[in-house]
């Protein structure tokens, strides 16, 4: 794909008056909250943030936003990723390397104005795309403030990166709109779930998010510079003893998605918040874990994979 010929999804919606509608239809389920699969059915759109498992009321919060050169080369470029980080989540990972940020909820709230402002700011640097990091639970935020950089000249793909806790009503907003996916399939099995991330349901829930991301944007397709412009682009952690269950995983990316799924096998799994508490995950992953995650990608059909061009950092033991 030219980069000369590409254009952001969102724009078709937006000139014919689509965007403004579903951002309507987004706020309006803050009401009775059914934003994630939570279902909380609080009335967020008033502010009841403390009786929802998000924390989050009317207005999302951001821990931070910047050029961000620590994710993949085919989004982080030689600008940087305009990554957004909302505070607060969906999920509870007990092992959380952003620990303050998804349980503590460090940051400030931000306002539609201001989410506007920064995308801009981030298109102004360079940056070669947006990136919505942790935004499962402000769908509703994250559109309103989009439509107002939209409005003010943001011409930028958007990266929407997810735990894969999606509610398909959310993914129905975002269909049109979003460029590249890039959800996390953490764990293929409901009762490892349970206890690691506090959702029994959420491997059938990242199935069914997942499914639909690819209907809707395929596989993942570069410009000739070598970015992602647009499409699904899988990231995987590596879990010490096992836990994740790759293989299955990895069957279900090459058989019931695509073949040609992008895939990131992470390895850079560290105990970190409340780990410790959890004689299983007390350690990182060891190099023959790692190694073993991708030879089974590899045996189950999957060929497409990222690798870093310079300074990846992995922490093996």
């Amino acid at each position: 794909m030219s980069e000369a010929r590409f254009e952001p999804s969102y724009l078709r919606l937006f000139r014919s008056g689509e965007f403004a509608e579903r951002v309507g239809q987004a706020l309006a389920s803050l009401e009775e909250c059914t934003v994630c699969p939570r279902d909380c059915r609080v009335d967020r759109l008033h502010d009841e943030a403390g009786k929802a498992v998000c924390r989050t009321g009317r207005y999302a919060r951001v821990a931070s936003y910047f050029p961000h050169f620590g994710e993949e080369d085919c989004l982080r470029g030689w600008n940087g990723s305009g990554t957004i980080f909302f505070s607060y989540c969906n999920l509870r990972c007990v092992f959380c390397q952003n620990f303050e940020l998804s349980w503590q909820g460090e940051g400030t709230e931000a306002k539609p104005n201001d989410l506007a402002r920064m995308m801009l700011e981030l298109q102004d640097s360079g940056c070669h795309n947006i990136n919505f990091v942790t935004p499962e639970h402000v769908v509703p935020q994250m559109l309103e403030g989009l439509y107002l950089a939209v409005e003010q000249g943001l011409r930028l793909p958007v990266v929407y990166n997810t735990s894969a806790y999606d509610s398909m009503e959310s993914l129905r907003l975002l269909d049109g709109i979003v460029d590249i996916y890039m959800p996390d399939f953490k764990f293929f099995d409901s009762d490892t779930s349970k206890w690691i991330v506090k959702a029994k349901d959420y491997p059938d829930v990242a199935k069914r998010a997942i499914k639909e991301m690819h209907r809707q944007v395929g596989d993942l397709v570069f410009d000739d510079k070598g970015l992602a412009r647009r499409g699904l682009l899988v990231r995987h952690l590596v879990m010490p003893h096992g836990l994740a269950n790759t293989r299955e995983i990895m069957r279900f990316l090459a058989r019931e998605i695509s073949p040609n799924t992008y895939v990131n096998i992470m390895a850079q799994y560290r105990p970190e918040g409340r780990a410790f508490d959890y004689p299983q995950l007390r350690r990182g992953v060891t190099r023959s874990e790692y190694e073993e995650a991708v030879h089974m990608a590899r045996e189950e059909g999957l060929h497409r994979f990222d690798t870093r061009r310079r300074g990846r950092r992995i922490s093996l033991i």
